[in-house]
C-alpha cells in the first residue's frame, strides 16, 4: 500500500494529505473509526509486542491543490501499526470506484476483518 502523510493545522485538525509530490486538500471532515484486526486468521497467537487489536481508518474527500473546482476524491486511509503514518486502502472519484487495495497482512498493515 502506498504511504502518504497527513498534513494538521496548528490545533491538530487534518488540513492536506500529501502524496508522492501533490498535495490535496482535505475538502470535508474527516470520518474515523476503527476495525478489528484478524490476527487469528495468520498466527495461532498473537504476535508478540502487538498489544493492539483495533486498527484507525480514516476516511477524507480531497481536491488535489487549493482549485475549488477540482473533482473530489474519497480516500480510505489505514494508521501504518508500524510507524503511525497512514496508508491509502481504497480510493474512489466522483465517477466510482477507480482502484481498490487491500491489506494481506505483510507490508505496513495486518488483516483486516469488516
Amino acid at each position: 500500500m502506498e504511504h502518504v502523510y497527513i498534513r494538521n493545522t496548528a490545533d491538530g485538525t487534518p488540513e492536506s494529505v500529501v502524496r508522492g509530490a501533490r498535495e490535496w486538500q482535505i475538502a470535508v471532515e474527516p470520518v474515523r473509526w476503527f476495525e478489528r484486526v484478524a490476527w487469528w486468521e495468520t498466527t495461532k497467537r498473537m504476535p508478540r509486542g502487538q498489544g493492539r487489536v483495533d486498527i484507525e481508518v480514516c476516511q477524507v474527500q480531497v481536491r488535489l491543490g487549493s482549485n475549488p473546482g477540482s473533482a473530489l476524491a474519497t480516500w480510505e486511509l489505514v494508521r501504518d501499526g508500524a510507524g503511525g503514518g497512514w496508508c491509502i486502502r481504497e480510493e474512489m472519484h466522483a465517477v466510482g470506484l477507480i482502484g481498490k487495495k487491500v491489506c494481506m497482512g505483510s507490508g505496513c498493515c495486518p488483516v483486516l476483518v469488516r
